[in-house]
């Protein structure tokens, strides 16, 4: 059981809720006397604790505010603007402790304030950073987000994406890993597998690894949802998998250790680490929202994170409505905009001496997404390393190619960086120009004539395995080609989350709506083997319109992170076709 766990400090009932004014509200929770504050904009929330990071005082609403986003401590007149979090006096001084606003069921309106406690746990059992030699500290750059780091005698390899696609067929490598890979993943003493996503948990690397050698050491964070959940059911043997309370040192050697912390925002998946070598503490939040609750170590010697957004189905996915061209350029300008000032923001808060910015470098290779490929753009690093350069004096970056490497004792006594990056050979392939398409589609494709689509209940026995109902929303499930047409015997049917029930038409009740339409190979994946919707959704491989044009967290919720862990029974389900129970009962509709 993990020793760092989510804690609501501050309940709000939908009411509470209801009577949030525009701007900043004080609130004081009744059960124990803690006060909080609490920015409002439009749709949008931020909260914190009334305390100030300085020596712990109280914030009162400042007089001299005209905008309505700032608050004064009483004990030394600090001020803190409540709406970005930062200090505004004494200016560059902190970045207050933020809360999660965390909403409840839909029904309910209500929300809750979240922190995780212990907050700080890398404070415990500090050590001195001892003085390192050149070559004793060296992270090598390999693709995406992994990392090799040699750690004196030890060497250890972060989130080992460096083969074959991820998200079933929909993102592919960006740089071309390099040539002596397989070697530098099957002779490393320790590996981090962040979280689930096959990004970072890469089924057709590992295969390579555990035909070589299975028993390597790989650590995960101890999140509800088991990160190698999905392991017995791959084909993929590694015996030596450990999972890791949040917030404890793990010791390698006398020198060396590391944490794991769990994300404020998706505790029951995404982690992040810091590593720390004689005292020296390199800091990786992966793709955390919220990083430990966005408490983190200040001044550690490299810090990576990534960069680059474009990781959703949303809004290159969806048609209909709002949904034009520019409507989606538009948005994705903004967000990545956004995106860029909230990671130079966290990076000028949390001051490290390097900066990499990383697990951004995919790309979405295959012909038949091209779309997804020309409309989803993406942050660049040397973007991003521009604004913090601009930004954060002091901060050194690094925009890191396939194979370069960077001596940490090196670039610590030279903050320029300048002898510290060794970049790979000049006739080193950067970009990979080559993907083994028809290998790992054709992988896909082969559940289609699988025996279990050949029987019109599957659906009915596989969303009941799933076990979503009680929900007012009705969706049509269409199966298509690879340009999201028909397919000419595939399946079309609606479910019904209400009762879950199968109709031919859709209910004569208020009811939400939305069509999916799937391409075959990959939907029928997933379906037989069990395995959560990011493959679909994250991958690119369906499209989608609604009606009304909301966001259903629960439904999406459940199918991209609380499927049962066990697949379905396909063989069960095969035996009672082949028993000639009632033909078909409890099938869908398939709809014309």
């Amino acid at each position: 059981m993990s020793s760092q766990v989510s804690k609501t400090v501050l309940a709000l009932g939908a009411q509470e809720v209801n009577s949030l004014k525009d701007g900043i509200n004080f609130k004081k929770n009744s059960e124990d006397g803690k006060c909080f504050i609490i920015y409002k904009q439009g749709d949008e929330l931020r909260a914190c604790r009334n305390q100030c990071k300085h020596q712990g005082g109280l914030f009162i609403k400042d007089i001299e505010d005209i905008d309505g986003r700032t608050v004064r401590c009483t004990k030394h007149y600090w001020k803190l603007n409540v709406s970005t979090m930062c200090y505004v006096n004494p200016p560059d001084s902190f970045m207050q402790d933020e809360l999660d606003v965390v909403w409840r069921d839909e029904a309910d309106g209500g929300l809750d304030l979240v922190e995780l406690n212990p907050p700080d746990p890398w404070l415990t059992d500090p050590r001195e950073a001892q003085a390192l030699s050149a070559g004793e500290v060296t992270i090598t750059y390999l693709t995406h987000a992994c990392m090799e780091l040699k750690l004196g005698s030890r060497t250890m390899m972060f989130d080992p994406w460096l083969t074959g696609p991820a998200f079933a067929r929909g993102w592919w490598l960006l740089h071309e890993p390099p040539s002596d890979w397989q070697n530098r993943l099957c002779s490393a003493d320790i590996i981090y597998i962040s979280h689930m996503h096959s990004d970072h948990l890469s089924y057709p690397t590992l295969k390579i690894l555990s035909e070589r050698r299975p028993d390597l050491p790989i650590y995960v964070g101890d999140t509800s949802r088991p990160v190698f959940w999905y392991l017995e059911n791959s084909g993929v043997t590694l015996t030596n998998v450990n999972v890791v309370p949040f917030g404890i040192w793990k010791n390698v050697d006398e020198h060396l250790r590391f944490m794991i912390l769990m994300d404020g925002v998706h505790p029951e998946m995404d982690t992040c680490i810091i590593v720390e070598y004689k005292g020296h503490m390199i800091l990786n939040t992966v793709d955390c929202t919220r990083p430990n609750g966005g408490r983190l170590p200040h001044g550690v010697d490299l810090m990576m994170s990534d960069f680059a957004g474009g990781a959703s189905g949303f809004p290159m996915t969806f048609h209909g409505g709002r949904y034009t061209e520019q409507w989606k350029a538009d948005f994705i300008k903004n967000e990545r905009k956004k995106l860029l000032n909230y990671k130079a923001q966290l990076v000028q808060s949390l001051r490290p001496k390097i900066y990499c910015p990383f697990a951004g470098y995919f790309v979405e290779a295959h012909p038949s997404d091209r779309y997804i490929k020309e409309t989803n753009t993406k942050n660049g690093p040397d973007e991003l390393n521009a604004l913090i350069r601009k930004n954060c004096n002091g901060v050194t970056t690094w925009t890191p190619k396939p194979g370069s490497i960077l001596d940490l004792g090196v670039a610590l006594k030279d903050p320029s960086c300048r002898d510290a990056i060794t970049d790979p050979p000049s006739d080193a392939k950067i970009y990979k120009d080559s993907w083994d398409f028809d290998l790992y589609v054709q992988d896909l494709n082969s559940a289609i004539e699988d025996a279990i689509f050949k029987h019109k209940s599957w659906p009915a026995f596989y969303y009941t395995w799933a076990g979503f109902k009680d929900y007012n929303l009705v969706i049509r499930v269409i199966e298509t080609d690879d340009d999201f047409n028909p397919v000419p015997g595939g399946y079309d049917y609606l479910v019904d989350f209400q009762d879950l029930s199968f109709p031919s038409s859709r209910p004569a009740r208020e009811h939400p709506y939305e069509e999916i339409k799937n391409r075959i190979g990959v939907m029928r994946h997933v379906v037989k083997t069990g395995l959560l919707w990011d493959d679909l959704y994250i991958g690119f491989q369906n499209r989608l319109s609604r009606d009304p044009d909301i966001y259903h967290h629960r439904f999406w919720n459940h199918f991209q992170t609380q499927l049962p862990t066990t697949p379905p029974d396909w063989d069960r389900f095969l035996q009672e076709m082949e028993a000639n129970l009632p033909p078909d009962a409890g099938s869908p509709c398939v709809l014309s």
